[in-house]
């Protein structure tokens, strides 16, 4: 079995506290309608299409990057909880592992196949946000029921 593209159990916990501050800043963002003015910068933009004024291409300009962050943090502190070894890392865990990733992805595409047919106007692309999580938040709650209800079936 053949795991090198995982990384060290030690960055598991890691993983889930950039994981949790993403997602509950992300729920916290989206509830709230936050503005965030406290976090506005000058960044690198490799194209900007202003609604007003004219578009371009590697500019400087001034962005709230708080919700940049939170989607950092979501998709790093995802991967790495779900691409880190378990203390005891076997066959059973790379089968519950594949699973989960396999059952994440028809998941995801049957979540975005109704959002195509039913859903329309801001409220798609909102949904389009929230699907770029959805693979990675899928696999990393169904991999880890799994190994938890594996876990209390052999207490």
């Amino acid at each position: 079995m053949n795991t090198n593209y995982l990384l060290p159990n030690k960055y598991k916990t890691i993983g889930w506290v950039l994981f949790i501050l993403g997602i509950l800043s992300g729920v916290f963002h989206f509830i709230s309608n936050f503005e965030d003015d406290l976090l506005v910068i000058k960044v690198l933009s490799i194209y900007n299409n202003p609604f007003i004024g004219d578009p371009g291409f590697f500019n400087i300009i001034e962005n709230g990057i708080l919700d940049e962050l939170t989607a950092i943090a979501i998709i790093v502190g995802g991967l790495i909880v779900g691409f880190s070894k378990e203390k005891v890392e076997d066959e059973f865990i790379y089968k519950l592992r594949t699973d989960s990733l396999v059952w994440a992805i028809i998941f995801n595409y049957v979540v975005l196949l109704f959002t195509v047919i039913f859903v329309y106007d801001m409220t798609f692309f909102n949904v389009m946000i929230f699907n770029m999580f959805t693979p990675l938040i899928f696999f990393v709650f169904r991999f880890n029921f799994l190994k938890h209800k594996s876990e209390s079936h052999e207490e």
